[in-house]
């Protein structure tokens, strides 16, 4: 079950000892607690109850590292919390419903993402061979340290693996975000991956993953004695036993989650990370062989370039497709497989971090776990609903003026989308004049078009270039459609508006832009786009120039597996649907 566990008040560094009433009013009375984009408290109730064994109550009795004596109340008995769930007001990741988010009436253009009831009981070979132990097995991360896009880019791979290895997964604490830090002092600046995702949703839908806050995990296994220092061999326990870590500094909190797991020190650039397709050791067996066996005659990305693979090729096609010019296997192997907690760092010193798209790096053995995991992340892994709707409020007032502008000749209200990245972005090679953006991107736009452009440039006479040949708009001109929320999401509506542009002109290296891509990759792929039978989208890149037509042809995973996204993760990924179950 996932729950939110924040708190803003830090009275209350929480032990497993605490009183019944004490742990009711921590973990179950959020409603003072802002979660939504415009900070309303939402309560969020669990749909099971948590237990704490009375052994584990028991192995805390005789523990010598400093924890305080158990209250009377817990002395001899099994504690269980339990609240009766209303089912009638729990959210759905199926559709999109923007009636209570001030609309609009109809969004249904902005669902790219579909229903499909059997990808929802399908668990990993590993989730029933982990719930056969004595205890749950888990996995830890700590976010990236980059902007929202590589957030949320590095996000979607731990879930992804997760899910694949059977483990429970750990959401890091609510903290601050590198560039969602606006107005501190206004709003909210401490940010929980449940506050951009349905992650309670996901939890509750979904059989095979269950998804825990840090601070539930902390209580059930750190402060019952289960997490050891793994240079010591002691028992070892958070810094200053905390368990509420939601807007403190999380490097402590790092530091100690890096002692007591284990810590791949997985690098995307350098391997392929591999999924067996059963815990059975002939399929690890089977794996490396097949590695083996490619590198005798290794191909190369561009042999792929506008050709395409069968989604339900054979392992060892396959792989030869993403390996990428990566010579090594990360796998899941039976030491991994043992391990209680398994951490993914984000540690630059070692250079670990998970800045690859999860299809870029994860291989399953089975195509059709691939292809599930890919439909899992276009289908769940979304923004929140408040955002979608804010976006299409805002994309049907461009709608219109498009309209009213030349209503005979685009009386669908049709309009384009740039996504110009400045700022602080390191690659200056896209750092143009407007004009020459204009240069470099005029012969696929139309002239006298209405434009949306998505950016972080702050004086928008930069763009007076652009404005002498489009009727450009921006999201500070809609600002009066978005009421109340924290600023520091007006970067995913930006997102999402700019997804439905006709056609789309955007920065290259960016993460930004290329999740926008993704967006318009799985619209293609829904609808049937003209190209979509090999992903191709009507999107472009203004800089550097020699990229400028990547995404009209299909072109393979390649290194630097960021600074776009791929066709693999869009491109029929709807096959074989209905024919993964558990039991295969």
């Amino acid at each position: 079950m996932f729950r939110y566990g924040i708190s803003e008040e830090d009275e209350h560094v929480l032990h497993l000892m605490a009183s019944v009433e004490k742990f009711k009013e921590m973990h179950l009375n959020h409603d003072n607690v802002p979660l939504s984009p415009k900070q309303d408290a939402k309560k969020v109730v669990p749909d099971k109850p948590i237990e704490i064994p009375s052994n584990d109550v028991e192995r805390l009795k005789d523990n010598n590292a400093g924890i305080n004596e158990l209250s009377p109340k817990q002395d001899d008995e099994e504690v269980t919390l339990e609240v009766v769930s209303d089912q009638s007001d729990q959210h759905s990741l199926a559709g999109l419903s923007c009636e209570k988010y001030g609309g609009p009436e109809d969004a249904s253009e902005m669902v790219y993402w579909s229903d499909i009831t059997s990808d929802a009981s399908f668990e990993s070979p590993f989730h029933a061979k982990h719930d056969q132990g004595d205890r749950p097995m888990y996995m830890t991360f700590e976010p990236d340290g980059g902007g929202w896009n590589n957030i949320r880019m590095a996000m979607e791979t731990v879930v992804v693996m997760a899910h694949a290895m059977g483990r429970t997964l750990v959401i890091p604490p609510g903290q601050g975000m590198y560039l969602l830090r606006k107005d501190k002092g206004k709003q909210n600046i401490h940010f929980s991956f449940a506050d951009f995702f349905h992650l309670d949703s996901l939890d509750r839908e979904h059989e095979g993953i269950d998804i825990i806050t840090t601070e539930e995990f902390l209580l059930r296994e750190a402060m019952t004695g289960h997490l050891v220092d793994k240079h010591t061999g002691i028992v070892s326990f958070p810094p200053e036993n905390r368990t509420n870590w939601d807007g403190q500094d999380p490097k402590p909190l790092k530091e100690w989650l890096r002692n007591v797991t284990h810590t791949p020190l997985w690098k995307p650039e350098s391997c392929l990370a591999v999924i067996p397709a059963s815990a059975d050791a002939s399929d690890t067996d089977e794996l490396h062989a097949m590695k083996d066996e490619i590198l005798k005659d290794m191909p190369s990305p561009a042999d792929y370039i506008g050709k395409p693979g069968p989604v339900d090729g054979s392992p060892i096609d396959r792989m030869k497709e993403i390996l990428a010019d990566r010579r090594r296997l990360c796998m899941y192997d039976e030491e991994m497989q043992a391990a209680p907690v398994i951490h993914f760092m984000c540690y630059h010193k070692m250079r670990v971090r998970l800045l690859v798209h999860f299809y870029a790096f994860l291989f399953f053995q089975d195509w059709r776990q691939d292809l599930w995991t890919k439909r899992f992340v276009r289908d769940h892994l979304r923004y929140l609903d408040e955002l979608q709707c804010a976006a299409a409020r805002i994309v049907q007032a461009i709608r219109e003026k498009a309209r009213k502008r030349d209503p005979e000749g685009n009386p669908e209200g049709l309009f384009d989308s740039f996504h110009i990245r400045r700022g602080d972005f390191q690659y200056k090679n896209t750092r143009l004049e407007a004009d020459e953006i204009y240069k470099n991107s005029n012969d696929v736009l139309t002239e006298n078009a209405t434009v949306f452009i998505a950016t972080d440039q702050g004086k928008k006479d930069f763009f007076n270039p652009l404005k002498a040949h489009y009727d450009v708009y921006f999201l500070d001109d809609f600002k009066h459609l978005l009421g109340g929320f924290n600023t520091n999401y007006y970067g995913m509506i930006d997102q999402l508006i700019a997804s439905k542009g006709r056609v789309f002109v955007g920065t290259y290296h960016s993460t930004f832009t290329g999740f926008i891509n993704r967006m318009r990759g799985y619209y293609a792929e829904k609808h049937k786009l003209q190209g979509y039978e090999e992903g191709i989208i009507d999107s472009y890149y203004f800089a550097p120039i020699g990229q400028k037509f990547v995404m009209r042809d299909y072109v393979p995973v390649k290194q630097a597996f960021y600074a776009r996204e791929f066709p693999a993760s869009w491109r029929d990924i709807d096959k074989g649907v209905g024919e993964l179950t558990s039991n295969n």
